[in-house]
């Protein structure tokens, strides 16, 4: 296959950035709390609904997403939509002042009906006492705001996390089913090319305008099967493809979305397989991708 000179520019510029970062992207625990994990834990009884959670309580959970200090809290918002919170309680002096405060380290909110489409996500949002946090727009609202969670002091001075309104507030004490990370046999970064290297789950990055996960299955005859799950969508897509017989590390799949298909070209690299790297056709508009394998298979 030989590409056009600004094509192949393009790959080679992005193979340089391959080679000098991490090739294999460290999935993180916090994501693998999906909407549909979360769907699956209201609907089962893993979580069940409190009207407040006390400082003392967020303190003492456990930290169930490593490298943070955050208790994990789920939310069904007022419509509905599911979110997943990392909070902690602190202080913030302001001038004389020392205020108690509920940090938001991180907090996305899911669009209804989809697997991981955001409908809002932040990070680092400080909650004090009389406000709001509304979870479907992502901003903190004053309190005749409509809102998700309310910060309060209660008349017996006790500090309380509570849902507002129609919510519903959960305090997650252990991983959720469906959260395990699992273990596979991923090529290890000096193993020699094999047919294999093509099983797994990659980050797929097309042209800086689509990205999402690609997870592919290849059989003995170097039949590709597979889904991608589209970053800017929640959905998922249907993935077929062909591993060459020479060179055996060159590849071409195909996304089918609804109303089109997208072709791709490329090469697995044959030293640790931890990228493929190529071009692609969608409406007749050709450009350059990446996938980076990831730990999430």
């Amino acid at each position: 296959m030989r590409l056009p000179g600004h094509l192949a520019r393009t790959i080679l510029a992005w193979y340089l950035v391959l080679w000098s970062a991490p090739l294999s992207v460290r999935a993180d625990v916090f994501d693998r709390y999906t909407n549909l994990v979360l769907s699956q834990a209201v609907q089962n009884g893993d979580l069940t609904a409190v009207q407040t959670i006390s400082a003392a309580q967020l303190s003492e959970a456990p930290r169930l997403v490593p490298n943070s200090q955050g208790a994990l809290v789920v939310v069904r918002t007022q419509n509905g939509l599911l979110a997943k919170l990392l909070v902690q309680v602190g202080r913030q002096k302001l001038g004389e002042q020392v205020l108690p405060v509920v940090v938001v380290e991180r907090f996305v909110t899911y669009r209804p009906g989809t697997e991981r489409s955001v409908a809002a996500e932040g990070r680092n949002l400080h909650l004090y006492p009389d406000f709001v946090l509304n979870l479907e727009i992502g901003q903190i609202v004053p309190a005749t705001a409509v809102g998700d969670l309310r910060f309060s002091i209660t008349a017996e001075k006790q500090e309380v996390l509570e849902s507002a309104g129609k919510a519903r507030l959960f305090l997650v004490a252990k991983p959720l089913p469906g959260t395990e990370g699992k273990k596979s046999a991923r090529p290890a970064p000096d193993d020699n090319y094999r047919l294999e290297f093509f099983n797994g789950t990659f980050r797929l990055y097309d042209d800086g305008r689509r990205s999402g996960i690609l997870r592919l299955q290849v059989d003995a005859e170097g039949n590709l099967s597979g889904e991608f799950l589209s970053d800017a969508t929640g959905n998922k897509y249907p993935v077929t493809g062909k591993v060459a017989a020479n060179p055996r590390h060159a590849v071409q799949f195909s996304i089918k979305f609804p109303q089109s298909v997208q072709h791709f070209s490329g090469y697995m690299f044959t030293r640790g397989g931890q990228a493929i790297c190529g071009s692609s056709r969608f409406q007749e508009r050709e450009a350059g991708f990446y996938a980076v394998r990831t730990e999430e298979d």
